[in-house]
């Protein structure tokens, strides 16, 4: 019984563990399909009133058309998501897909991104 538990336990704290790890933006190409913490530095954000679905896109490392991610939110979806933040640094997650070869993220709540602590200086 207590074998099982600590393997359980363990099991437990692997996911955790893998959880709480992020990705940097440009690396994220290298987990496409895969669910994933991406965090990086919002360079641009933009919504594409005449577009089709009015989504919003933030870039995050590089401003369009050389942006590194792409932070999606669909309109029908930004009261769910909230107001991100237009500068600094994010994290978002979800499944990492490909568009046009840029990889992203479709925000659909507000449980998909956070903004990330600031290290401590000791």
């Amino acid at each position: 019984m207590f074998r099982s538990t600590m393997i359980a336990l363990c099991f437990l704290v692997s996911i955790a563990a893998a959880k709480a790890q992020s990705i940097p933006a440009s690396e994220a190409s290298k987990h496409v399909g895969e669910q994933a913490t991406v965090c990086g530095h919002i360079v641009s954000k933009h919504t594409a009133d005449n577009a089709n679905g009015k989504p919003t896109f933030m870039d995050l490392d590089h401003a369009f058309p050389n942006q590194t991610f792409t932070v999606v939110i669909w309109d029908r979806d930004k009261l769910k998501v909230g107001d991100l933040p237009s500068s600094g640094n994010v994290c978002v997650t979800g499944t990492i897909t490909q568009y046009k070869g840029v990889s992203e993220i479709v925000l659909h709540d507000a449980k998909g991104w956070q903004v990330p602590a600031k290290p401590t200086v000791q």
